[in-house]
């Protein structure tokens, strides 16, 4: 699939796996998973711009091994200490250093590009995001809105402060609505599944929220719908340029079809 230059998405993912690519820590984490939809949303951004495709490149790419140290590290909060085995901790202090290894990579890659305000801008973005998880992880909210708004800025605010760098702002009520409703469709299908998802930890068990149990994935399909409905309005929105990425909005809303109306339905 192309961007809006002559990029493709598959070339940048690429070359962000050859990247990340570390064999040693293969053998014991999971290989990082390169976020598609912020891949999309990135290169509909930064590809717009009137830098050169290799700068344009290296931007996303950079970009991507920041989003990337910050998923992994997230990684580590949700595995048990208590009783843990020894392969298991060397797995939790790998994961560690995994992420600190993509931060240096994207720091390595900046000094390339020399450019000091995207360093700096980047650097505020990850301190900002480092302090709404601690929020997130730790303050009880007064409703259940005021926490998915926590999460939306989490999942949202790396690629809204790099739409803003670029003067692309134009996206970013949309890459919000659209991220948070990507992020609780995964936590959702993890807690169906009976596999770890801290959204639903920290809404059921608190201290975000106490859910009960039994309405808790209903509660959360609300806001999927809200936030899918919002995301179509403001992506119809948007200029000309955004075309390819509002083509594959459409195309995975209308996979999903089914689960965003169901409560309509119902």
């Amino acid at each position: 699939m192309k961007t809006s230059s002559n990029l493709t998405l598959n070339e940048i993912k690429e070359a962000i796996e050859t990247q990340i690519e570390h064999s040693y820590l293969e053998k014991y984490i999971q290989k990082p998973v390169i976020d598609d939809d912020k891949l999309f949303i990135l290169s509909s951004i930064i590809n717009n711009t009137p830098n050169s495709d290799s700068k344009k490149k290296h931007y996303i790419i950079t970009a991507m091994l920041v989003q990337i140290a910050l998923d992994t590290h997230d990684l580590v909060s949700r595995r048990e200490e208590h009783g843990e085995t020894g392969r298991n901790k060397k797995q939790r202090q790998l994961t560690v250093l995994a992420g600190d290894y993509y931060s240096g990579l994207y720091y390595y890659l900046l000094s390339r590009l020399d450019d000091i305000p995207m360093i700096h801008m980047l650097a505020s973005a990850i301190k900002e995001i480092n302090e709404l998880k601690m929020t997130v992880y730790y303050k009880e909210y007064e409703s259940v809105s005021e926490f998915m708004n926590s999460v939306m800025q989490i999942e949202s605010l790396l690629i809204r402060r790099i739409a803003e760098f670029f003067q692309r702002d134009s996206i970013n009520e949309f890459t919000g609505n659209w991220l948070l409703t990507r992020k609780l469709m995964r936590e959702k299908s993890s807690f169906l599944n009976k596999e770890s998802s801290l959204i639903f930890e920290l809404l059921t068990k608190g201290p975000a929220h106490r859910i009960d149990y039994n309405h808790v994935v209903t509660t959360v399909e609300q806001f999927i719908q809200n936030s899918t409905r919002r995301a179509e309005e403001t992506i119809s929105q948007l200029p000309g340029h955004f075309q390819s990425l509002r083509l594959h909005v459409h195309a995975i809303i209308d996979s999903i079809g089914n689960n965003t109306t169901v409560l309509e339905e119902g």
